[in-house]
């Protein structure tokens, strides 16, 4: 070592940019002899370089390296020693994320969840409107790090899940907009037999389509969510399935005197919606599980969610408890979801409903 050294601060007087190419070879060829964080360190303090510049200047100067020598038979063994090694070094991780989400529950959430971990994540909310399937593609392309959906066994196994219900079930608990002609149709429903006499409409995008046909119910699909109105109040089909937390948003930015949020049935299957991440951003599913779980763990999760989606008037004016319930199974469920850990959930699923 000391040899090398003293050649190199030889070098020097030649020129400073020969000595730093000269070590980082240097420090590439003793990752084989587990010097390299010595003279990693030499080399930073000599040159002032932070540690992301040299990460990605020695991986540089080391794919240089390999390039001029990949031919020779003599050193072949070495250097492919050392290419699988620095194979492992990467740039800097990017702090600023692209999502789909935008000003709502789920945005303030994620943002929350990031500053707990203390990431110093910075969020960019991309304007385009996308349907599941470009957000999927999206992110597989690396172009969306994180957008949130309800799950299905196939998304789980596309892109990364955090699996901390945004909803706490609630999503799963649906009711239904009608056309106000039928509502007295609606409330002569009593059994799941008596429902399956009546059409869903559903995007054709959302897992709740393949649950609802799961179940035998008869269902209408569109590739447009805006179409579902106007198809509803056409006769197309004879209801429009959301959750109970949205519903009347929904209903009323669409607006239509024929159509009208029913009082009678409540839809019910459990449905989490997560967070998905990009496969290409480990870190970030990482991090935004751990801030997740910091909320969880301190109340903080339960007193943002009550307060922002107003669960108290939420429960006053769906009346859960007096409606029929209608239970589905979901079959694409992923036995990795949290079922068991009832701080999770509302307590919803336990209710009996009206008979």
């Amino acid at each position: 070592m000391a040899i090398h050294l003293t050649a190199a601060m030889r070098v020097i007087a030649t020129g400073m940019m020969s000595v730093i190419r000269y070590v980082f070879t240097l420090t590439t060829i003793l990752i084989i002899t587990k010097r390299a964080a010595c003279w990693s360190l030499f080399i930073m303090a000599l040159t002032g370089l932070s540690t992301a510049a040299f990460t990605v200047f020695a991986a540089d100067t080391a794919s240089s390296h390999f390039a001029a020598n990949s031919n020779s038979n003599s050193n072949s063994g070495s250097s492919d020693a050392i290419k699988s090694d620095v194979s492992h070094i990467q740039a800097p991780i990017s702090k600023t994320i692209v999502t789909t989400i935008q000003q709502t529950w789920q945005l303030n959430l994620l943002k929350e969840a990031l500053r707990r971990s203390d990431s110093g994540y910075q969020v960019q909310q991309m304007s385009t409107q996308m349907n599941q399937k470009r957000k999927v593609e999206e992110a597989l392309a690396g172009t969306v790090d994180v957008f949130w959906s309800m799950t299905s066994k196939e998304l789980e196994e596309t892109v990364l899940p955090v699996r901390i219900p945004l909803f706490k079930g609630l999503l799963g608990n649906r009711l239904l907009i009608i056309r106000k002609a039928d509502e007295t149709r609606f409330a002569k429903v009593k059994t799941m037999a008596d429902f399956r006499q009546l059409k869903a409409g559903q995007n054709r995008y959302w897992p709740d389509a393949t649950i609802l046909e799961a179940n035998g119910l008869p269902v209408v699909t569109s590739y447009q969510y805006t179409n579902l109105y106007p198809m509803l109040e056409g006769g197309r089909f004879d209801y429009l399935a959301l959750g109970a937390q949205e519903i009347g948003e929904e209903l009323a930015s669409h607006p239509d005197p024929a159509l009208k949020v029913d009082s009678h049935i409540l839809l019910q299957y459990r449905s989490p919606a997560y967070f998905f991440v990009s496969p290409k951003r480990p870190e970030l599913a990482a991090a935004i599980l751990a801030g997740l779980e910091s909320m969880v763990s301190d109340g903080s999760f339960d007193e943002m969610f009550n307060r922002e989606l107003k669960i108290e008037q939420l429960y006053r004016e769906a009346k859960f408890e007096q409606r029929v319930i209608i239970r589905l199974d979901t079959p694409d469920l992923s036995p990795l979801t949290p079922i068991e850990r009832k701080e999770l959930w509302l307590d919803l699923f336990s209710m009996q409903g009206a008979k």
